[in-house]
């Protein structure tokens, strides 16, 4: 470890980064030590985001993980998206969010309104994979036992 803090541009330069972070975590702010902490920090952060990008997640998957989040039902969205039908119509992806909806989630919900606007997925593309696979059905044309007529 050198006391010259340099520009991370390698896995090895991040990794050996990470270590020193664990080593002066918790170094008082003001103090070399924690001015040191607050650079590394800060050049990490700039690595992260370049190498390690986090996608923006589809609208309905964040309506999803919030109502999962907070214990909501398709009930408690209709205060905020309208109608029974309607709150499954965009819960299903027949039916886009209007402006409307988007600024009622945002407000009701604190999801990010750059999250709500983006187009989500199609129902055809989420569904695709698992086509047939409906919970409590027999698969169309499966023979039935001779030993259960």
């Amino acid at each position: 470890m050198s006391n010259e803090v340099r520009p991370i541009r390698t896995q090895a330069d991040y990794e050996e980064s990470l270590a020193e972070v664990g080593r002066l975590w918790g170094s008082k702010t003001g103090t070399p030590d924690g001015d040191r902490l607050d650079v590394l920090v800060t050049l990490i952060d700039q690595y992260e985001t370049e190498h390690f990008p986090i996608d923006i997640p589809d609208p309905i998957d964040a309506i999803e993980f919030r109502m999962q989040q907070q214990g909501l039902t398709r009930k408690d969205l209709e205060s905020l998206i309208g109608t029974r039908s309607r709150v499954a119509e965009v819960l299903n992806r027949r039916r886009s969010l209007s402006v409307r909806m988007i600024r009622s989630l945002h407000d009701g919900l604190g999801i990010p309104a750059e999250i709500l606007i983006r187009p989500s997925l199609p129902a055809a593309k989420i569904n695709s994979s698992n086509r047939g696979q409906k919970r409590g059905t027999r698969p169309r044309h499966s023979p039935r036992r001779a030993d259960h007529a």
